[in-house]
């Protein structure tokens, strides 16, 4: 019996740990005779109308949100046209308090403090920054570094995979912003929508300055190579197969371009993507791939390697960079000859 009660005890405890809400308390002055604001929460990519909340004398209202996965990320607004947005993102068992205020004339909220959360007040600064912007002409120049300096102090901060696709359009640009917010929050967020869209964005675009994506496969003797154990040498990772008629003409080409840059430092890493064996054993011979690194995991498209560099049609090269950042893309040929000879000397 006193077994049972125990275990009771604890299954109590345990539904008391999954029921706890996180909450929002907020005051929000500026309204008017506005005292409605309209919640809609972030569900499966796109936000859901959940509640729409009725503000006291005060301007004061509360939600509470039952947080289920790793967040509850809100967008709040008015019930009129062109209403401005402010974002709330809310872990478990968090108890927020905001005050907020209304400029009709900017048609803006301005948040004016925030207790009880990293994540808002990473976007309270992040806030900050955007309307002195708009206030200040002068400071629009410099507002791109501030936020990225924000994230990056804060790329531990789960609110910080939100703000990084402030930079959505310029992606390439600002890639290795993504990939430090990702590598910082991945393993303890593996399954939020943010984080998960940053990581799919890298794994799908491998662009000039970031840190080559590592490949560990198996070679034609079973042997694990790693494209790592290259540092130091300036590395063409080559995306190939025995089937792929445009891979086979350019084989040629690659082929001289080892000869020519070998003895300076040049080496190929070339990366299969055949499904066949042996097919993919007579193509090397056949096409005189001297060099050692030829690996392949024989799965396709489905490849290992491939997928790590978000390969989606073949022939596909990266040229890697003796740190081991990336140079350049799909470089054949002519280019490719000019761009070693760059780098390695004629």
């Amino acid at each position: 019996m006193k077994k049972i009660l125990i275990i009771l005890a604890a299954m109590a405890l345990q539904m008391a740990v999954v029921a706890q809400k996180s909450s929002l308390t907020c005051t929000l002055t500026g309204l008017g005779t506005d005292n409605r604001v309209v919640v809609n929460e972030a569900r499966g990519g796109r936000l859901v109308p959940v509640d729409t909340v009725t503000l006291d004398g005060k301007g004061r209202f509360k939600l509470e949100r039952e947080v289920k996965q790793d967040c509850s990320f809100l967008a709040l607004g008015l019930l009129r046209p062109k209403s401005p947005v402010l974002h709330v993102m809310l872990l478990p068992k968090d108890k927020v308090t905001m005050d907020v205020a209304f400029d009709p004339a900017s048609n803006v909220f301005r948040i004016n403090s925030t207790k009880g959360s990293q994540n808002m007040e990473v976007y309270r600064e992040y806030n900050q920054k955007m309307l002195e912007a708009m206030a200040d002409p002068t400071k629009r120049d410099g507002l791109a570094d501030q936020v990225e300096q924000l994230i990056k102090d804060n790329s531990h901060v789960l609110m910080s995979a939100f703000l990084v696709t402030y930079f959505e359009s310029a992606f390439e640009q600002y890639a290795s912003l993504y990939r430090t917010v990702r590598d910082a929050l991945i393993a303890d967020y593996p399954d939020n929508d943010f984080v998960r869209h940053l990581d799919s964005k890298l794994r799908a675009a491998i662009v000039a300055g970031m840190d080559a994506p590592d490949i560990e496969l198996p070679d034609r003797d079973g042997v694990t190579r790693r494209l790592s154990d290259l540092r130091g040498k300036v590395v063409l990772v080559d995306f190939w197969a025995s089937w792929c008629r445009p891979c086979r003409q350019e084989n040629p080409n690659v082929v001289r371009v080892y000869k020519q840059f070998h003895d300076k430092g040049f080496e190929i890493f070339s990366v299969s993507l055949d499904n066949n064996r042996e097919a993919w054993l007579r193509a090397i011979e056949a096409d005189g791939l001297v060099w050692d690194n030829h690996v392949s995991d024989l799965k396709g498209w489905s490849s290992a390697g491939g997928r790590a560099y978000g390969i989606m049609s073949i022939p596909a090269t990266v040229l890697i960079g003796p740190d081991g950042k990336v140079i350049a893309r799909n470089l054949r040929g002519a280019a490719l000859e000019h761009k070693l000879s760059e780098i390695l000397g004629k």
